[in-house]
C-alpha cells in the first residue's frame, strides 16, 4: 500500500517520500505462488470432495478429531471456562454490531413508484438463502469476526448460515472464537481453516447444498480463494492482509500515530501501514517513535517486519495533496487526526472505513465496539466497493407492473430501437401488445 509510478500524475501538489518499501506495491494475495497454490487446492478438493478437505485439515490445521463439525459440548465448555470479563466484552461487541446492522437494515426499505401512467416499478430487498462465514483464527484468535459476518447475516434475515474456523488451539477451535460465534447466533460451526474451508462451503460438502455467498476476512490464501470462487458463489469483498493509513496534521502526536499504525501492523508481517501528513515534524518523528514502541510490543516480531517491509510515510504540501495521495492508496482502515475533520470527511472518497479524530481508533471497530463492520476491502479495492454490511446479504430485486395505459409509451420506442438493431423478436414482442390495442 504505497505509491506507484502510475500514481504520480494524479497528485496535484508537491510531496516528499520519507519512507517507502523498495518492492512494488502488489497485494499479497496476488502473489503468483499464492495464486497457484490456491488453484491447485481448489481443484483437488473439487475432485476429491470431503476426503480432500479432511486431508488438508489434518495437514495444514492439525485437525485430529472424528467429525469436522464442532460439537455442542465445545460451546458449553467455552461458556463455562472463559473469563467472565471476556464473555462480557464479546457479548457487548456482538450486541453493538447487531445494533448498527439493524439501523442499516431499517434504511433499506422496499418501495414502488409510478414511473409513468400505467407503469409501476419497485424494489424488494430479499436476503440470500445460504451463507458461509469464515471466522479466521491464525496467529491470534480474531474474536470479532463472527459479529461482522454471522451476526449481521442474522439481522439481514438469512435463514441458513454455516461457519468455519481453523482448529488453531491443540487441534481444536479456539473457545473464545466459539463463544463469539454463538453470541452472534451461529448454529453450525466446522473446524476447518483456510482454502479448504471456503472450498467445502462453496462446493456444498458440509451437510447441505453449496452456499450462495462466502463472507469473512482472512489471509492472502483466503482472499485469493474467494477471488477464484467468485462466480460460482458470491463473495463479500477481497479482504487480504489488514491495512491501516493515517492522515495527520501538526495537531497530532507522534505517539498516537505510531500506536495506531502498529495496532494494525501486528496483524501480520505483510500488513501495510501508511502515514500521509502535512506536518514536517510528524513526518520525521513517527519513524523513531515506531521503533521505540516496537521494543515494548510482544508482537514486535510481526509488527516490526510489517513496518520495515510494508510501511510508508509521505509528507504532503497541503491537505488537497494529502487527500489525493490517500485516495490513490485506498486503504482498508483510514484514521484522520487533524483539526479539520469535516473537510476530510467531505473530500475523502476511497477507504473501507473512516475513523475521525483522536477519540476514534481502528481497534474499536476491529473488536466490534463501535458497531461498524471490519470486513473491508484491501489492495486498493476501496476504489470501487465498500465493506461488508447488512446490504451485502440482501438482493435488491426490481419488478414492474404495467397496464394497457402504458403500452404505447413503452412499445413504440422499443419497436423503433429493435428495428434499428435488427432484433426481430424484440420488435415482435412489443408489436404484439400494440396490435392488441386495436382488437
Amino acid at each position: 500500500m504505497h505509491l506507484r509510478s502510475s500514481d504520480l500524475p494524479h497528485i496535484p501538489g508537491p510531496f516528499t517520500v520519507v519512507k517507502e518499501p523498495p518492492t512494488p506495491d502488489l497485494p499479497a494475495q496476488r502473489d503468483p505462488k499464492v495464486v497457484a497454490t490456491v488453484s491447485e487446492m481448489l481443484g483437488k478438493i473439487e475432485r476429491g470432495g470431503l476426503d480432500a478437505v479432511r486431508r488438508y485439515a489434518e495437514q495444514l490445521d492439525g485437525f485430529t478429531g472424528d467429525s469436522l463439525e464442532v460439537p455442542e459440548s465445545a460451546f458449553e465448555d467455552a461458556a463455562r471456562t472463559l473469563p467472565a470479563d471476556l464473555r462480557e466484552a464479546l457479548d457487548t461487541g456482538a450486541e453493538r454490531t447487531r445494533t448498527f446492522a439493524e439501523i442499516q437494515r431499517r434504511s433499506l426499505v422496499d418501495h414502488e413508484e409510478e414511473v409513468l401512467p400505467g407503469l409501476i416499478c419497485g424494489t424488494r430487498y430479499v436476503p440470500v438463502a445460504r451463507v458461509g462465514a469464515y471466522l479466521p483464527a491464525g496467529r491470534f484468535p480474531l474474536l470479532a469476526s463472527a459479529f461482522m459476518t454471522v451476526g449481521v447475516a442474522k439481522v439481514a434475515g438469512v435463514s441458513d448460515i454455516i461457519s468455519c474456523t481453523p482448529p488453531s488451539l491443540n487441534g481444536a477451535p479456539h473457545p473464545a472464537v466459539l463463544y463469539a460465534a454463538r453470541a452472534s447466533g451461529a448454529e453450525r460451526v466446522y473446524a476447518i481453516g483456510g482454502v479448504q474451508a471456503l472450498a467445502a462451503m462453496a462446493f456444498g460438502l458440509l451437510d447441505g447444498p453449496e452456499v450462495d455467498l462466502l463472507v469473512g476476512a482472512g489471509n492472502a490464501y483466503v482472499a485469493e480463494a474467494k477471488r477464484q470462487l467468485y462466480g460460482r458463489v458470491g463473495i463479500d469483498v477481497l479482504a487480504g492482509p489488514s491495512e491501516v493509513a493515517v492522515i495527520a496534521d501538526d495537531t497530532a502526536t507522534a505517539e498516537m500515530v505510531a500506536a495506531d499504525l502498529l495496532g494494525q501492523a501486528e496483524h501480520g508481517p505483510t500488513s501495510p501501514a501508511s502515514l500521509v501528513t502535512t506536518s514536517a515534524r510528524l513526518a520525521h518523528e513517527v519513524g523513531p517513535e515506531i521503533e521505540r514502541q516496537l521494543k515494548g510490543l510482544s508482537t514486535n516480531h510481526i509488527a516490526g517486519p510489517a513496518w520495515e517491509d510494508y510501511g510508508s510515510i509521505y509528507l504532503a504540501e497541503d491537505r488537497e495533496t494529502a487527500v489525493a495521495i490517500m485516495d490513490l492508496l485506498a486503504p482498508e482502515h483510514l484514521e484522520v487526526l487533524t483539526d479539520d475533520l469535516d473537510w476530510y470527511l467531505e473530500n475523502l472518497t476511497n477507504y473501507g472505513s473512516l475513523f475521525l479524530g483522536p477519540w476514534s481508533t481502528v481497534a474499536y471497530a476491529d473488536k466490534g465496539m463501535s458497531g461498524t463492520n471490519h470486513v473491508l476491502p484491501t489492495g486498493r479495492n476501496a476504489r470501487f466497493t465498500g465493506g461488508l454490511s447488512v446490504a451485502g446479504f440482501l438482493k435488491a430485486l426490481t419488478y414492474q407492473r404495467a397496464t394497457v395505459e402504458s403500452t404505447k409509451a413503452q412499445a413504440l420506442p422499443v419497436i423503433t430501437m429493435s428495428d434499428f438493431e435488427e432484433l426481430d423478436a424484440h420488435r415482435d414482442s412489443a408489436q404484439l401488445r400494440m396490435d392488441l390495442l386495436d382488437r
